[in-house]
């Protein structure tokens, strides 16, 4: 079995977008401190879902890089019509997936972990952390479950960088994507109603069998190539 970067590199070498790559090369200018390989596997990822999942309107992507820690920014919102970086931001992970590291996922009701894959956002509703989105996960068995979890994007006192460099880490939520409070609303407002959103981590078993990830038959040749409730205070 390939090692999770191998794996990922084997995915990276098929064209990240159907612009041949040069989406992806202003977006990597645009956001420099994102990996480049995890924004490609998230341009494959919006390329399939919109020939399968009728993606095709969404002119915004939120890219979640799991396998940095919480106490680094590891979100970026990107529009896609313009190029352009809109956010830059820290992002917490469900108490159930790890401590300042996340490094175990789940779609299942209760483990209070982060799901991988693409989502739909949707509406936006108030709710007990206040001004909230919904997300739908497009790929079955990976993060399909997130509504009936409520698994949302939300503003959260304990997303707070500077607390999280005297404690080690962000405060976790119950799965939930959450964000500063400062920026929540500007933030759900330009995701919301059917934009997408890339959770990524280098999980081989996701990366190897995800339908959205060179769109299956593709992924099969790449992978073998050489070379919850509302989040709240942890």
């Amino acid at each position: 079995m390939l090692r999770p970067a191998l794996l990922l590199l084997a995915f990276v070498a098929l064209p990240a977008a159907a612009d041949g790559g040069g989406l992806l090369a202003r977006l990597t200018a645009a956001a420099p401190d994102a990996d480049p390989k995890v924004l490609a596997l998230a341009l494959q990822a919006r390329t399939c879902a919109m020939a399968t999942e009728g993606a095709a309107s969404a002119s915004r992507l939120a890219v979640i890089d799991y396998s940095r820690p919480s106490t680094e920014t590891r979100l970026w919102v990107f529009d896609l019509k313009r190029k352009a970086l809109l956010f830059a931001e820290h992002v917490a992970h469900g108490r159930g997936s790890g401590e300042n590291l996340a490094q175990t996922f789940s779609n299942r009701e209760g483990s209070h972990q982060s799901s991988l894959g693409l989502f739909r956002t949707a509406e936006t509703y108030q709710g007990g952390n206040g001004y909230s989105m919904r997300m739908d996960g497009l790929e079955p068995g990976v993060n399909d479950a997130a509504r009936d979890r409520l698994i949302v994007m939300h503003g959260a006192p304990y997303v707070d960088p500077l607390a999280a460099l005297k404690q080690g880490r962000l405060g976790r939520s119950f799965g939930c994507p959450a964000v500063r409070p400062q920026v929540a609303r500007e933030l759900i407002d330009t995701l919301k109603q059917g934009q997408l959103l890339f959770a990524y981590y280098p999980d081989p078993e996701w990366l190897k069998g995800s339908a959205l990830l060179g769109c299956g038959g593709h992924a099969a040749t790449a992978a073998t190539a050489p070379s919850g409730k509302p989040a709240s205070d942890a």
